[in-house]
């Protein structure tokens, strides 16, 4: 009798085992004779957190056979389900999916010392005449700065560059139950940047709002943290508060200054010496 082929897969740097989801067969008795012979061999190996990714075209047919076999779901995307197993008899120590989103909030001052001001089309204020900064979510893989910049972009017309980080906030039990980053980016608009083109299916109107009226919108002064991001905006805007800047680095520890642009790190008036990780 021909000896069972183990699934493909490549060891990670806990000791467990990442299947190659592209060598996962379709059928699935002969997944679930492969999987079976597998994770006894990996237990032999006494590999640890085992990481099975089914594509969304073979989840109909295998999703069952591995739940039978002990996984359990892990999260899951379009093209994917993401399962897991712990072999040992331990505590599982797999972490947990993504805990956090981050979000945006944009803060556009312009030359004339005016604010770009928007009221929501959906969404919590629609229809209750609130102004308010151009917020919005990041995406994964896009860093904040750039995330502030293409939702400004995208809800009003105008093009900005990101200057700083006034304030960020920390959240919990948002979407999914996860918890949530809000950070407050200010921005500047590009020259000739004054046209206004509202988002049609997004906001009911936008507006450059003189920064005196800003500090006293009603809705913002009577919330104590709506409050405290305009006292660091309106001190942004009279340059007494800098705000934290952000430089790209290398993802690495020991290169005298980075060539390579790996991660964004903010901090106050970064220079190269003080920015080496």
């Amino acid at each position: 009798m021909n000896k069972t082929e183990i699934l493909a897969g490549t060891h990670d740097r806990y000791d467990g085992i990442q299947i190659d989801p592209d060598g996962l067969p379709s059928d699935p008795s002969e997944f679930t004779t492969r999987l079976t012979e597998s994770l006894l061999e990996w237990q032999r190996q006494q590999r640890r957190g085992i990481w099975l990714k089914l594509p969304t075209s073979k989840a109909g047919l295998l999703l069952e056979p591995a739940l039978q076999q002990g996984f359990t779901f892990h999260h899951a995307e379009k093209s994917y389900i993401q399962l897991t197993r712990w072999l040992p008899s331990t505590e599982d120590k797999l972490p947990a999916n993504a805990s956090h989103q981050a979000g945006v909030g944009c803060f556009v001052l312009n030359e004339r010392q005016e604010v770009l001001m928007v009221q929501e089309g959906s969404g919590p204020l629609k229809g209750k005449g609130v102004w308010k900064m151009v917020t919005g979510l990041v995406d994964a893989g896009e860093d904040i700065t750039a995330a502030a910049e293409r939702e400004v972009l995208e809800e009003t017309g105008v093009r900005a560059s990101f200057d700083a980080v006034l304030a960020f906030r920390q959240a919990h039990g948002f979407a999914f139950g996860k918890s949530d980053f809000f950070f407050v980016v200010a921005l500047r608009p590009e020259p000739g940047q004054d046209k206004l083109v509202p988002q049609e299916d997004e906001l009911e109107a936008a507006t450059w709002m003189p920064l005196e009226e800003y500090a006293a919108i009603p809705f913002h002064k009577e919330r104590p943290l709506l409050r405290q991001i305009m006292e660091c905006c309106m001190a942004y805007a009279k340059g007494t508060y800098k705000g934290m800047q952000g430089v790209k680095l290398n993802n690495g520890h020991s290169d005298p200054w980075p060539s390579r642009e790996d991660l964004l790190v903010f901090g106050k008036d970064l220079t190269p010496p003080t920015a080496m990780l």
